[in-house]
């Protein structure tokens, strides 16, 4: 498949992954939002219901308190009653009644009729059938009766009223207040309206003095309080301010919406497992070119020797040849060369492949890490000015003890080298400066050269196995795509690190940092 066509797939499928993520979140979104409000009305209903059971309980308070007392003096009977006989005989009483306030108001004033009929002198038609008159006659008697009692009601109400407003609100809040019947009006009214959470609340004047703060208040979820006022007809002075908040308020909103995070994380599984997936693919049909190089590279490498190795045997073979003692040394030289040739081949990847099992065996030892690069200096300087150009060496390290394999840790400094001179310019000479210096911790060796360099891009991948910078077809430079995949393993096995930096055109500077050792 091609890459272009997987790129695509993997677009629309990522797409369509995050989309209904989108829409799954985005609709758990607006349900908790819509909790939200509702639990906010259902609250502010139950706090403003509170509030008004808390004035209506207030004015029970007073009605029982205060009725007979208001009773026995608001109303008083005028000292002399009139009394009156009928032309029919029957006796007329009149009584009258007034209400009068604590200030000596005179707020309504009725007047009582009765009439006695003594039961001998009642017609007895009035006593068997009444007529349209005496109906009337008795339907206004029993108006005037309601009406009189509604006065009388309606007077002690006044009374009432006027010594709530008067008298209640010169009291303070804590002596208006019940608190313990406030806790409990909220509580119910809360359940009425659907929430039945721990609240804890407060009780402050309208300047803000708090009067009460309930046994278990605490801070949490304060940042959402919800607040009412009590007594909203009294002056605004005479105010006072209940404040709820709920700690398990969040929990609340959010077990709505519980139902939906079981879809949600099967959403993220599906979408992080589509990732996984995607980047296994891309990885795989990286590693597939990888090996497809290493194959080729490793097919043109081994090709040689084994040519070389089949021409020298056929010679040995071939009767027609005359096979003269230096003949005969040549083609044993030719056979052995390449036999080890094609034996530090095969041990170079079975070296990677021990590595990678972590089965490899250090021998590690103190050593001069100064006297190390000079000697190996040496060795490459004939290589070196072979192509015109000259290895320079600065020693500034001062604790230059190391502790390594010294095979190993020589094979590393080997490939560096080894790499600056087949990665040179063609036709051009190769410069080459290696550098030691250290802090009070670590311990630096540095190999830069004036080389071809290496693209940004390839920069990252030059330690991964088998990764070899694309020449094309061209098969100018050997090797298997090991030599900087051994040389970042075996600087980390020894607690150590390496960093490349590299100009293309200009040349690459690697860097390896070690741990002093020191006495």
């Amino acid at each position: 498949m091609k890459k272009r066509t997987i790129w695509t797939i993997a677009a629309i499928m990522g797409f369509s992954f995050l989309a209904l993520l989108f829409l799954q979140l985005k609709y758990i979104q607006e349900m908790v939002d819509m909790k939200k409000e509702q639990f906010d009305e259902s609250v502010n209903r139950a706090l403003y219901q509170a509030s008004r059971n808390l004035e209506l309980n207030e004015t029970l308070r007073y009605l029982e308190k205060d009725v007979n007392e208001t009773e026995r003096r608001a109303f008083r009977r005028d000292s002399v009653g009139t009394r009156s006989k009928t032309p029919d005989g029957s006796i007329q009483q009149s009584h009258q009644y007034s209400v009068i306030g604590k200030d000596g108001t005179l707020y309504s004033s009725f007047e009582l009729k009765t009439i006695s009929i003594k039961p001998s002198q009642m017609p007895k038609a009035m006593i068997l059938h009444t007529d349209k008159n005496s109906l009337s006659e008795a339907s206004k008697s029993l108006q005037e009766i309601v009406k009189n009692r509604y006065i009388y009601q309606k007077a002690l109400l006044d009374e009432v009223v006027y010594s709530i407003l008067y008298s209640a609100s010169d009291k303070p809040l804590k002596e208006r207040i019940n608190f313990k019947l406030l806790d409990q009006d909220l509580k119910a009214e809360l359940m009425n309206n659907g929430i039945d959470i721990p609240y804890h609340f407060t009780v402050s004047t309208q300047d803000g003095r708090e009067v009460y703060r309930c046994p278990e208040y605490s801070d949490e979820g304060e940042e959402f309080t919800y607040s009412q006022v009590l007594f909203r007809n009294d002056p605004q002075s005479k105010m006072g301010v209940v404040k709820v908040h709920f700690p398990e308020m969040n929990t609340y909103i959010f077990s709505s919406v519980r139902f939906m995070i079981p879809s949600v994380a099967f959403t993220v599984v599906l979408l992080i497992t589509f990732i996984f997936t995607i980047v296994v693919i891309f990885r795989q049909k990286r590693y597939t070119e990888i090996k497809n190089d290493f194959i080729n590279n490793m097919t043109h490498e081994l090709k040689t020797p084994i040519a070389s190795i089949s021409l020298a045997a056929q010679m040995l073979n071939d009767a027609s040849v005359t096979k003269s003692p230096t003949m005969l040394k040549h083609l044993g030289g030719v056979i052995y060369d390449e036999s080890k040739r094609l034996r530090f081949l095969v041990e170079k990847v079975l070296q990677m492949s021990m590595f990678d099992r972590k089965k490899a065996v250090f021998k590690k030892k103190k050593l001069d890490l100064n006297e190390m690069v000079e000697n190996i200096a040496n060795s490459f300087t004939l290589r070196v000015e072979h192509t015109g150009g000259k290895i320079y060496t600065e020693i500034e390290a001062i604790d230059s003890t190391i502790y390594v394999d010294e095979m190993h840790f020589q094979n590393v400094i080997n490939n560096l080298l080894d790499n600056a001179v087949k990665y040179r310019k063609p036709d051009s000479p190769i410069n080459i400066y290696i550098r030691t210096w250290n802090d009070d911790t670590h311990l630096y060796l540095s190999i830069r050269d004036t080389g071809l360099g290496i693209k940004r891009d390839n920069l990252k991948k030059v330690f991964d196995k088998f990764y070899r910078v694309h020449t094309g077809n061209v098969h100018d430079v050997k090797g298997f795509g090991l030599g900087l995949a051994y040389v970042k393993k075996i600087v980390m096995l020894h607690q150590g690190d390496i960093a490349v930096e590299s100009d293309l055109g200009k040349g690459t500077k690697f860097t390896i940092k070690l741990p002093v050792i020191k006495d």
